[in-house]
This record gives C-alpha cells, structure tokens and sequence, in this order.
C-alpha cells in the first residue's frame, strides 16, 4: 500500500495525530515489541487513552483502557500459573461481555493461540472442536458449564468457568512483569459449517497497517468513536470488529445477547457513532414499533456507520434501513478465509441495491471460468479474492496450520460477475442448481421473491427430481397480516424470470432455521422437506 495514503487515511480518521510525545513513542514500542495483534493493539491502546472507556457492558459497566489491560494481564498470569505457555491452544465459548474479552487479551499477551467456538454448538460439537484443534483448556460462560460437563471433552481438556478465572487473576500475588512471547499467538475462528463440520482458519497477524487502513478508507470509523459490537465476538465479522475498535483506541458498548430493542435503545443512549452486525439483526431492529422519543435518525445523531457482513444483505432491506436510520449502511462482503472481498458504501447501495460494492484498495477481486480465464463483463464466474489478510490455512489437529502458498488467491466458494464497475454475488458455487440443464441461481429467486410485499424471508433451493435432475424449492414465511398462496408465488416469478427458474415447490413455514450467527441453515431446510416429501 501507498504509504503517503496510508499517513493521510489514518490522519483523516485520527489515528495519526497530536499527542504527547511520550505516549506516541509508548503506542510505538507496544506495536514494535508485542506486534499488530491483539497484545500490541490492546498495549497501544492503553498507553495512548489510559483513562479512556475500553469498554461498556451490562455486568462491569465503564472499563477503562488501563483496567481491561490489567485484566488481561492477570488472565495471562492465571493461565500460565495453570500450565498454558506460549503455542498451546485455549477454546473460549462465550458471549458478548468484558469478561471475554479480558480472556482474549490474555491468550494473546501469553503468546498463546485463542480458538473461538460458537456459542450455539452442541455440547458434543464443543467435544468434537477441542479434540480436532487440540485444546489444552476450554474458557466458557458460567452458564454453559452444564451443557458442557454432560459431554466432557476428551483428552484431559480443562473446563474453566469465566467468571471463577477472572476470580483467580484478580486474587493473584505479587505482578511479575510481563514480556513479549517468543511466538506471536494466532487466532482461530471455526468457519460457519453450513457446508459441512466446521473447520478452524488461521487469522493472519498484521504485518502492517495496509488492513486497517483498507478497511477505514471505505468504512468511516473514527479513532474514539463509540461502536456497539452487535455480532458475536466468535464471528469473524465481530472479532474483526473488536480488533478495528481496539486500533482506533474506540469504546466498545457490549450486550451478552442480541436483541432489537437493547441494541436501537444502545444507540441512542450510548451516542454510539457506528453499529457493527449482521443483516438479520437489522431486519429486526426495522420489525421494532418506532420509538416514542421521535425519528430513529433524530435520535441518533452520531451515527455514522453501520457496517453488516457474515451473510446475504436482501435488496429491500438495504433500502428499508437506509429509509429509516439514513445514509450509514455499508455492506462487507468476504469470508473467514479471504477477510473481505468488497464493500458496498451507502451510495453504491442506493445505486443498485443488490451489489457488494468494490474491492478496498489492496485487494484484488478475479471472476474466472472453470478453466482460470477471466470472465467479460456481466457474465457469472468464480469469485477470487486477495489481499494482505487472507487466513494463513486451516488449523489442523496435530496443533499446526496447514499453510496456503502467500501468493495464492482465495477460493471464496461463490459465483459473481461485475458489471459497472461494481461486483455482485450470485450464490454458492455449490449451491446452483442444474434444472432439465439449465443453470440456476437460488439467490437470484431470493432476491425477486424478498422484494413481495408479502414476503417477510425466503430461503430457495434445489431438491432431487427423477425427470429433471434437480427442482428449485422456495421456502417462504409471509409478512404479520399477509396471504399469499404458492401459485401466486410462482406467479410473482414468472412474471419477472424465465419458466426454468419458477421454484415447482413452494413452502411456507413459520421462520427459517438460522445458526448463530444469523445464516440460513439452507440445506437443514431443505433435507426435512425431502425427508417427509
């Protein structure tokens, strides 16, 4: 990256600017000794804004820099003094609160690796992730220490409650003085599993500021900004989030669960400036009565940002949200493997609302046929994406990273073409459906179907067909009110799409089945409608 861009990105933002001349040179040896993750991030931070709010949550309320980074520091010292060094690995199951991530930082400053499991895993899925990524601890809510001792990990893993290691650092003797790990610890986040079980992918430890600044050229986030982290810290879109908060030094207001209500009336009491979630969650924050204290957009004066990712942003609720809350709504589309591919800013979502935007300078966006060639223009490939924080491989169960060639693109998994300038998602590469031999996008049927007035959701796929190979099937839940019947359904379709992409099955249930962090669990769906077909 241009490094006169990157100075004048940064100053634009007000990370780069006027200060002490002690603490900039403090925020300087923090980075050069503990490096750009989340030791030497959270080190800057508390150096830098010492007395400034790390930190908001319902249980600890107001945390300061200098205190999170004290209790991180006593997790480090609490873990090392139970037999975690520098390599190991430690799973952390746990919701959104300070009390995680305390544990975060103190994995990170121990030189450890940190494994973020999801929160809405079985507990024999837990089992099953501590033995493949070889856990030697696992660190979880206090209430999920129930569900978890009923399926004990194998392999001597030890079970450790938050709040009882919290206790334990706080209690600990003298300090001994901490210095940086031999190895830089990584962190791991478990891929969503829609496709299949969930594997572990390397985050890459910046080797610069090129990501952050890739990310704020496009998504307006400013150094001391208040940021309500709404999706889950164990997402890469919310740990991703927490990492862009802690480099701006930003205040973080935390809520252990998601709901709509909590999370409007955050904004609004917190004055946050920027909301980080993902798009399901804001469909229901659009589903809440309007406030009584007046327009959301009045009430929320500060908000700049509200920045989604982790699955498909629908057309009409792009438009639907930026109506109610203005123009802040910027879309990241990416991967837990590729970080980001693009992103879509306000104006190229009222320009058309069904695009991923383009790619933030770094990064290097490629549409291919089967063969590696470039695509023209408008016609639907392969989906490639570079950039300087794309994971490092798959962690594999010996405790290593099967690594990836440095130089190599990444293979999102999805179909896309450009067209404009701009670069739009079709769907899942295994998710077309080839239907009496034509090619079909269930995401295109979605995204007709999504824009009925009747349609509150939809969810489309392809199910077995003796004579056709495969038939489109469109899963539907109808707005509070509405009736619409399957013909109608197919009807809506007809009208705007060819005959081979009308779905020959429509089912209308209830709501549709989504993990945690708010996918449609697509497949799930459409195994129990060929299971009692």
């Amino acid at each position: 990256m241009n490094p006169l861009r990157a100075v004048v990105t940064l100053t634009r933002r007000g990370v780069l600017g006027p200060g002490l001349p002690h603490l900039q040179l403090g925020q300087l040896a923090a980075l050069a000794g503990w490096g750009l993750g989340l030791a030497g991030e959270l080190r800057q931070a508390a150096i830098r804004s010492a007395d400034a709010v790390a930190v908001i949550d319902e249980d600890a309320g107001p945390v300061t820099y200098a205190a999170l980074l004290a209790r991180a520091e006593g997790v480090a010292r609490e873990l090392r003094a139970r037999g975690l060094a520098p390599g190991d690995r430690l799973g952390l199951v746990a919701h959104n609160h300070v009390g995680a991530v305390a544990v975060m930082g103190g994995v990170a400053l121990l030189g450890a690796d940190l494994v973020l499991l999801n929160t809405g895993m079985a507990a024999e899925q837990v089992a099953s992730v501590c033995a493949e990524q070889d856990l030697s601890a696992l660190v979880h809510d206090e209430e999920l220490a129930g569900s978890l001792a009923s399926s004990r990990p194998r392999g001597g893993v030890a079970l450790i409650a938050e709040p009882d290691l919290a206790a334990a650092a706080a209690l600990a003797g003298p300090h001994t003085r901490l210095s940086p790990p031999p190895r830089v610890g990584r962190t791991v986040v478990l891929t969503s599993g829609t496709t299949g079980r969930p594997k572990g992918a390397a985050r890459r430890n910046p080797a610069g500021v090129g990501p952050l600044v890739s990310v704020v050229d496009r998504i307006p986030v400013r150094a001391r900004d208040t940021i309500h982290i709404a999706a889950p810290l164990f997402h890469t879109w919310g740990y991703a989030a927490f990492q862009l908060a802690l480099a701006m030094r930003a205040t973080v207001v935390l809520r252990r669960r998601f709901d709509p209500l909590t999370a409007r009336a955050a904004l609004v009491d917190e004055s946050c400036a920027a909301l980080f979630a993902v798009p399901v969650m804001l469909r229901r924050m659009l589903d809440l009565p309007p406030d009584p204290r007046g327009p959301i957009h009045e009430l929320t004066p500060n908000l700049r940002v509200v920045a989604t990712s982790g699955s498909a942003l629908p057309a009409g609720l792009a438009t639907r949200f930026m109506d109610e809350y203005g123009e802040v709504l910027y879309n990241l589309y990416g991967s837990t493997e590729a970080s980001w591919v693009s992103i879509a800013t306000p104006a190229d979502l009222r320009r058309d609302p069904d695009t991923a935007g383009t790619p933030p300078r770094g990064t290097v966006v490629r549409i291919v046929d089967d063969d590696g060639r470039d695509v023209a223009p408008g016609r639907v490939g392969q989906i490639l994406c570079g950039n300087d924080f794309t994971f490092e491989g798959y962690t594999s169960g010996s405790g290593g990273v099967e690594a990836r060639r440095a130089d190599a693109l990444v293979d999102t998994g999805d179909l896309g073409h450009q067209r404009d300038g701009l670069v739009f998602v079709d769907g899942r590469a295994d998710d077309m459906v080839v239907s009496g031999g034509e090619n079909v996008y269930p995401a295109e049927v979605e995204n007709l179907l999504q824009d009925h007035p009747a349609v509150r959701e939809v969810a489309v796929c392809g199910i077995p067909d003796d004579e056709f190979g495969q038939r489109l099937a469109a899963f539907v839940v109808l707005e509070p009110g509405h009736t619409l019947t399957a013909e109608e359904v197919r009807d809506h379709v007809r009208a705007h799409r060819a005959r081979h992409v009308v779905p020959r099955e429509v089912v209308f249930v209830d709501a549709l089945p989504r993990n945690a962090t708010g996918k449609v669990l697509v497949r799930e769906l459409c195994a129990r409608y060929v299971g009692r077909a």
